[in-house]
């Protein structure tokens, strides 16, 4: 463990990592540590209970929402998108499925097409960031992009994707996106530390997102004033921890949810791996993650099942986590 330390500590000094790193294995705790600065302007610590934004990395309870919906016969995997949008969004194909959806195969246009962003940090929100507090609110960013392909012909990353799954969800039990994603996932696996926060009213605990390795400049004019469907939550590095425990012994979705979820449903050799539903695979392993990119976050969470090996890495600046996550792939299992 001391190696693994030092390793991670002379990465840390050499890309001036912000954040918290932590390490398990065999249900117990390797390695965790924070560093940096959780407040610049007021040079307030990181520490191992900080609450951070973890961005995309929040799709993943967005799909274990969807499929404890499916599984409580809310709706079914088959279920078309415009059967619960009515007139809403005309240009989603009338044989969108949630399914496909989750799978990031829909053919819809993407409000966010990160293919078309050269940087992260120079992307701003159609509409005024603080419009964006729940999920109706969304459909005038979600409105107006024309179908790319077919449904289920491709895989296409797409966070439009994620937004119309909440909103779906809202309409199929008529109760709002973020009490959905308490109630089904964080209080089943004891997340005690994982929500939507607000950008303009954040607690102590939480870090503020910085754009650069250095400076004052955060993210509050880059991203939704609360987070939806396509990311947003934010949580501590023991909850991301507790998440894989419960995810796996079956508290969040059943046994046979989990394996559909994280069952290959593409390839994605653009990005060195697999994806299942809601959740990224390795290339040819058993590893399955969670991750998270935007302006003032970058995060992933990996778990390797058949070493009982998690690996977390969060941090509050746009590009911070990258050199850690590749130090523990070549540790643990690129």
């Amino acid at each position: 463990m001391q190696a693994l330390q030092d390793a991670v500590d002379r990465t840390v000094e050499h890309t001036g990592f912000s954040g918290v790193v932590r390490v398990d294995r065999g249900g117990g705790m390797e390695l965790c540590r924070a560093y940096g600065l959780a407040d610049r302007a007021h040079r307030i610590p990181n520490t191992v209970d900080t609450l951070f934004a973890i961005a995309s990395g929040s799709k993943s309870l967005t799909a274990l929402t969807v499929m404890s919906l499916v599984e409580r016969g809310t709706f079914e995997l088959g279920t078309t998108a415009r059967s619960l949008l009515g007139d809403d969004l005309p240009l989603i194909s009338d044989d969108v499925t949630i399914e496909h959806l989750l799978a990031h195969r829909s053919g819809i246009g993407d409000y966010l097409d990160e293919d078309a962003v050269d940087d992260i940090r120079d992307y701003v929100m159609s509409v005024p960031v603080n419009e964006l507090a729940t999920t109706e609110q969304f459909l005038p960013v979600l409105d107006g992009h024309e179908t790319v392909c077919p449904a289920g012909e491709r895989f296409a990353y797409n966070n439009s994707g994620y937004v119309l799954l909440a909103l779906l969800a809202e309409r199929a039990t008529g109760v709002g996106f973020h009490q959905l994603v308490d109630t089904l996932v964080c209080e089943p696996a004891g997340l005690r530390d994982s929500s939507f926060l607000r950008a303009d009213e954040l607690p102590g605990r939480a870090a503020r997102g910085y754009l650069c390795a250095d400076g004052l400049r955060t993210n509050v004019f880059h991203l939704p004033v609360r987070g939806n469907g396509d990311g947003g939550i934010y949580s501590s590095a023991a909850d991301l921890s507790a998440f894989w425990e419960a995810l796996f012994a079956g508290r969040i979705v059943s046994p046979e949810g989990v394996a559909e979820m994280v069952r290959p449903h593409s390839d994605w050799p653009e990005q060195s791996r697999r994806y299942g539903l809601g959740f990224h695979l390795h290339p040819t392993g058993d590893g399955v993650w969670l991750e998270g990119y935007d302006a003032g976050v970058s995060f992933t969470s990996r778990h390797w099942p058949r070493s009982s090996v998690t690996y977390t890495v969060i941090s509050n600046w746009t590009d911070g986590a990258w050199p850690i996550v590749r130090l523990l792939n070549d540790r643990f299992g690129n």
